[in-house]
């Protein structure tokens, strides 16, 4: 094997514990602040909403498909359909403007 892939490796793992860790140490005592609380509750949703909308955008090819399909898919998860529904309906109507 390659060294400077394990290197690499060895390096990527080093930085991934890193980050795992650190807040374990950092903050050994309960967190009372309201805010920081809040805070950190809606970060994932927020890293997660940063990296999928622009890759919507560019998935299909066509902008106005995958507006289409985001729209759709906007719709029916705030009307509370399951997930699978919501990947459904959006994916159908991407197709369905693809067709047109």
């Amino acid at each position: 094997m390659n060294i400077q892939l394990v290197i690499y490796i060895a390096i990527m793992a080093g930085v991934t514990y890193l980050i795992r860790m650190l807040p374990i140490m950092v903050f050994r005592k309960k967190i009372n602040s309201q805010f920081v609380q809040s805070f950190l509750y809606y970060v994932p949703y927020a890293v997660l909403g940063a990296m999928t909308i622009p890759a919507v955008f560019y998935s299909t090819g066509s902008m106005v498909s995958a507006a289409a399909g985001f729209a759709v898919a906007f719709i029916t998860a705030f009307c509370g359909r399951s997930l699978i529904t919501v990947a459904l309906a959006a994916s159908a109507a991407a197709f369905i403007v693809l067709l047109i």
